[in-house]
């Protein structure tokens, strides 16, 4: 079996190849007006292509090197096209809305500083989240200790909620949830077995592995074997061979595309079938994913998320999803879910502030937590706990088949297709 290594971003071809290093300058998109100060009242939503006038600033940091390059640059991408989609139907306040973006190199410590100057050096009006619970964390301290919301949709780890910030807002599924359809689709159709699970060690992917993990041991299945690597982890061999020797033929995964991506590849090279492959993250990455393990290999691979390309969420979603095809020449069974994510908290956080006609970050936080803040976005329906987490998420369980992302699970769900079960040798799609 051939080594596999991460090295670095996203190259050509969907392939890991060095990235060229990013100083953590901004990157901005050029502003057209001064950004009204916090606090300042505005009026209704405009129609579409009405004149806007001022300027709502909204900032994030964004992944653009290291670890996470690949996933920060698609995060980056659903900010984008939330900014012409906004743009396009209104603005917020009838303002222009113009996102302010700083490379965090995947850094913890970077993240801190990007927040820091976001909020008291460019003076943006609003910020969102950047990509995972590692960098949502420092973020979001630093968005509580200036009194500001961080409207998030990538960073739903227990960590996150755990710290008991009252101003830090999930709008995707957290970590918890992500798994829980199919561990009770498991339970009730397939006889107790031993089950090989892996999971990189960032405070998202393991949780969901994990969560997995201890409802079916409850219900009789056994852990074939549980390997859990760093974030820094570039050699994935080792990984899949002591999952290949388990012999267990259901596997699941908390993963981030690059290891996601490796260790299906490996099972590929083996000949090592699987009734069940599950990964967190890598199958959600669109035509990255395919590209990466071969089109050939993808069918029958699960993941769980609450958006996929042609998801039925009204005419928005179909709106963003157009933008992205033309912003980024890519079909839209290739789009990433890292897009509609990041457009979700943007959205979210426009019609809260078109909802309160307000600036102010103190009204904003206070109406995000109230029982009346119900919203609408391209993941579907958003209301807030107490600690932030989307109560009204739906979490899925979606699949390749011959070429399409799919919702697979839960059956009781309108619209979602067969479950391919179990999924078919590698290299037998008809894709």
């Amino acid at each position: 079996m051939r080594p596999r290594h991460l090295l670095g971003g996203r190259g050509t071809g969907g392939r890991w190849r060095p990235v060229a290093s990013l100083a953590t300058a901004v990157l901005a998109v050029a502003l057209s007006a001064p950004a009204l100060g916090a606090g300042s009242a505005g009026a209704a939503p405009a129609a579409k292509h009405k004149a806007l006038h001022g300027t709502v600033t909204i900032g994030a940091s964004v992944s653009l090197s290291g670890d996470f390059s690949a996933t920060g640059e698609t995060t980056k991408e659903g900010y984008e096209v939330f900014q012409k989609w906004i743009n396009e139907h209104g603005g917020i306040l009838g303002h222009k809305v113009v996102f302010k973006f700083l490379s965090d190199g995947s850094s913890p410590t970077q993240v801190t500083t990007n927040y820091q100057k976001l909020i008291t050096v460019t003076h943006v009006n609003f910020v969102v989240g950047p990509y995972s619970t590692l960098l949502t964390k420092p973020a979001s301290v630093v968005a509580h200790r200036y009194g500001m919301a961080l409207v998030e949709g990538i960073g739903g780890g227990p960590s996150v909620f755990e710290a008991g910030l009252t101003n830090v807002f999930d709008v995707s599924a957290s970590a918890l949830y992500q798994g829980v359809s199919l561990a009770k689709w498991l339970v009730k159709n397939y006889k107790p077995q031993p089950v090989a699970y892996a999971a990189i060690t960032t405070p998202f992917s393991e949780p969901i592995a994990a969560g997995i993990q201890k409802i079916l041991d409850a219900h009789g299945f056994k852990t074939a074997v549980f390997k859990v690597y760093p974030l820094e982890t570039t050699d994935f061999s080792p990984i899949a061979s002591a999952i290949e020797a388990s012999g267990a033929k259901i596997f699941i995964a908390g993963t981030q595309p690059p290891d996601g991506y490796a260790l299906l590849e490996d099972f590929a090279s083996a000949g090592y079938q699987l009734t069940i492959a599950f990964e967190a993250s890598g199958p959600d990455q669109g035509q990255s994913f395919v590209k990466a393990i071969g089109k050939q290999n993808t069918t029958g691979v699960m993941w769980p998320n609450t958006w996929y390309p042609g998801a039925q969420e009204g005419k928005v979603n179909a709106q963003m999803e157009k933008i992205a095809e033309q912003m980024f020449h890519v079909k839209r069974a290739g789009l990433s879910a890292n897009i509609a994510e990041a457009f979700s908290a943007a959205q979210v956080l426009a019609e809260a502030v078109n909802h309160i006609k307000s600036l102010s970050n103190k009204k904003l936080i206070s109406y995000l937590h109230s029982k009346s803040a119900h919203f609408s976005s391209v993941q579907g329906a958003v209301c807030f706990l107490k600690t932030g987490q989307n109560k009204c998420a739906q979490p899925f369980v979606f699949q390749w088949q011959d070429g399409n992302q799919v919702a697979v699970l839960p059956t009781t769900k309108p619209g979602v297709t067969k479950i391919l079960n179990p999924k078919p040798k590698w290299g037998q799609s008809k894709y």
